[in-house]
């Protein structure tokens, strides 16, 4: 995906559907010579399929390779995510590759708001490290897929996901949990396009445009939450990936020499305001990503484990997720009973794998999410985090559930805690450990 700067999010996702000109109507045909001449067999009706839809040369070609390969009438559906695409004449350009008619929409709102919120809510992280950035827009753009396909009259979905990846699984799960009788069709696993020369030829074969910027040795995918690179030069692991790539943030030792704090206020969990100042989900989202970017906030480079069983090189940028992340975690620290936060903390890896791995439908991710919000009831409050050069430190936090009582824990003198009270508890917990040393000794060890 291309690279320009961010547009602001949307408050109300705008819909917009382009259809494509009706065909002119054929002459009246003539009389036939003969009564008893057999009228001609009627053309089979198309299967309508509606596809996953960029614009750039894979999708297009795609759109074509339907009509051709498959005599499907293509229903394209585009989502804008956050991804900082230009838009303008996507519906021309699949128009006049053969789509039928093509949704465009803004669902920035609801991507932060019901997928990537109650995401962070649950604390989810993959593998230590990974915010999950491209994991949770999977689920959104196939469910509007499937939403799109019942409208339509739509029998097949279809995307541009590469059979080696895990997204092809994301879509796919995602279509079926919520419509079970979808058909998929999943080029990258049948068609024999398999190198980008190939790519080329097919495209001026049918009079696709090709893009005449030099390919960028790396693929990007972004959105609000994030931006990801992988491939090409970022498949030796060894590598390190180039500065001119990064498109969120700039580098820490090019960052301000100065830090900056920002608030972040939460309710139950999900942040509503920066700096005191209440925002939708998007806008916030994005707010908190131009402050993280200015400082070198948030970059990550791993290698993962994908669901379909090899490892692969990511590199990440989430700046405003990386914020939120740390300011949620000091809210909790002081809202959380120590028990209940032990709990959640065991059930993070699990929680963070089903998102991983396409499952956002599945009974048990919702079992989870039930959990997960139960416990942030009393998550209510403001942390202070400070900025500087790719740093994200807690510098302040304050919640009106604060479990922390001062008089408690302080080193002073206090009257509301027998420091004698310990002796026992340390003693009972040594019970086993005394026994089994007893024992050892008994036996000879």
């Amino acid at each position: 995906m291309s690279a320009k700067t961010a547009k602001p999010a949307v408050n109300t996702p705008a819909r917009k559907t382009v259809p494509a000109k009706a065909a002119k109507a054929p002459a009246k045909a003539k009389a036939p010579a003969k009564a008893q001449a057999k009228a001609p067999a009627k053309t089979a009706k198309k299967e309508k399929v509606v596809l996953a839809y960029s614009g750039g040369l894979d999708t297009s070609i795609i759109v074509r390779w339907l009509l051709e390969e498959k005599n499907c009438e293509v229903i394209c559906f585009c989502a804008d995510l956050g991804q900082a695409e230009e838009l303008t004449g996507l519906e021309a350009k699949a128009i006049r590759t053969g789509a039928s008619k093509i949704y465009i929409e803004d669902l920035t709102e609801e991507f932060v708001r019901d997928f990537v919120f109650p995401m962070f809510r649950a604390g989810a992280i993959y593998e230590s490290t990974y915010l999950l950035g491209t994991s949770i827009a999977r689920p959104l753009i196939a469910k509007r897929m499937v939403e799109i396909a019942k409208k339509e009259g739509a029998s097949a979905i279809s995307h541009g996901a590469t059979g080696k990846g895990n997204d092809q699984v994301r879509f796919e799960l995602t279509a079926y949990a919520l419509a079970p009788d979808i058909k998929i069709i999943a080029p990258w696993r049948e068609w024999s396009l398999n190198s980008r020369e190939s790519l080329i030829a097919y495209a001026k074969r049918y009079g696709i445009p090709v893009p005449v910027t030099k390919a960028k040795p790396y693929s990007s995918d972004r959105n609000l939450l994030h931006i990801s690179f992988e491939g090409g030069i970022l498949e030796d692991p060894w590598a390190e990936p180039p500065e001119d790539m990064f498109v969120l943030s700039v580098s820490p030792e090019k960052a301000p020499n100065k830090a900056e704090y920002v608030e972040i206020e939460f309710r139950a969990g999900s942040p509503v305001a920066v700096n005191g100042k209440k925002l939708s989900p998007a806008k916030l989202l994005a707010e908190l990503n131009r402050l993280g970017g200015k400082h070198g906030v948030g970059r990550v480079d791993l290698v993962e484990n994908r669901f379909v069983g090899m490892k692969s090189r990511g590199v990440y940028e989430t700046p405003g997720g990386t914020i939120l992340r740390a300011a949620h975690q000091a809210v909790e620290s002081l809202t959380m009973d120590r028990e209940v936060m032990h709990l959640r903390d065991s059930l993070v890896p699990r929680y963070a794998q089903l998102v991983y791995n396409g499952f956002w439908y599945a009974p048990e991710r919702e079992l989870l999410q039930a959990t997960m919000d139960e416990a942030q009831k009393n998550v209510n409050g403001t942390a202070r985090i400070k900025l500087y050069k790719g740093n994200c430190i807690t510098a302040g936090r304050k919640s009106p559930n604060s479990l922390y009582d001062p008089e408690v824990a302080t080193f002073e003198a206090d009257t509301v805690y027998n420091q004698a009270d310990a002796t026992g508890f340390i003693r009972l917990n040594a019970l086993r450990l005394r026994i089994r040393q007893k024992l050892s000794v008994k036996k000879g060890k």
